[in-house]
């Protein structure tokens, strides 16, 4: 029956895949990872890698992967960071925003014509960061308090790291600030439709002819399954079979990572 659905895969002619978890973990490679992305090169696949990471531009992820030994053109990136501040940038043209984050999230922010302001901002947006401190997490709140909306740029609470580690996410920063605050963050990244439509535009294919792989069953594969698309889920990052048991919904295939696919 896998090797069906397999060869179901393969025929499809758009792929979104996530990046941790899936082709590497921290700055280590996945070793599956390069002969899939070569696969998808050969075949003339469209593909798409479609993070929640919002930390780097999609420059900074190309010469990531270029470190890494892998070649990928910049246009087949998009992160959470250029869909929160496409969200905002709609929202609220040249609105201000009070940023929590790193410099991908920034740039993005810079790019759509918004501005930073930590006095009075339309909006507080949190992406994950290792500079998180009680300092900004205590301005946050009270802009918040004082009526700026919260976003998130993903709801991931924790995200993989070097080494098997596991580190905190965006969610995890963002709890203190809607605990304190009585106020809920709205997430811009998987599984948020409007992420995933900007995904499948960007293809140039219609879900019910992609597939989405991921290592999350609570964005990644939510997200597949929502919009429609064909959802493999991989046990290269923080799932295990036992955590599919956890959800209502599956996949429809696990696999121990992507170089399962083109076997």
């Amino acid at each position: 029956m896998n090797e069906q659905i397999l060869e179901m895969i393969r025929a499809k002619k758009g792929f979104i895949c996530d990046m941790d978890g899936v082709i590497y973990h921290g700055n280590q490679l996945l070793p599956p990872a390069k002969a899939f992305v070569e696969w998808l090169q050969r075949e003339n696949k469209q593909f798409l890698f479609l993070t929640n990471s919002s930390e780097r531009s999609r420059t900074e992820l190309r010469q990531k992967l270029q470190r890494m030994g892998l070649d990928i053109p910049e246009e087949h990136f998009y992160t959470s960071a250029i869909a929160t501040a496409r969200f905002l940038a709609k929202q609220k043209p040249g609105c201000s925003v009070y940023c929590v984050g790193e410099a991908g999230l920034l740039n993005a922010i810079y790019e759509e014509g918004l501005t930073i302001n930590d006095v009075n901002p339309d909006y507080v947006v949190v992406g994950p960061t290792q500079n998180y401190s009680f300092a900004n997490m205590s301005k946050a709140v009270n802009l918040v308090r004082n009526g700026a909306k919260l976003i998130g740029t993903n709801p991931d609470s924790t995200a993989p790291a070097e080494g098997g580690r596991i580190i905190p996410d965006c969610s995890a920063l963002v709890a203190p600030i809607e605990i304190s605050t009585g106020k809920k963050a709205y997430y811009l990244g998987k599984p948020n439709p409007l992420m995933m439509r900007s995904g499948f535009h960007r293809l140039g294919c219609k879900s019910e002819d992609a597939v989405v792989i991921g290592d999350r069953m609570d964005t990644d594969i939510i997200a597949g399954v929502e919009s429609g698309a064909t959802t493999v889920l991989v046990l290269s990052g923080v799932s295990t079979i036992e955590t599919v048991e956890q959800f209502p919904y599956r996949p429809t295939v696990i696999l121990d990572d992507v170089g399962c696919i083109i076997k």
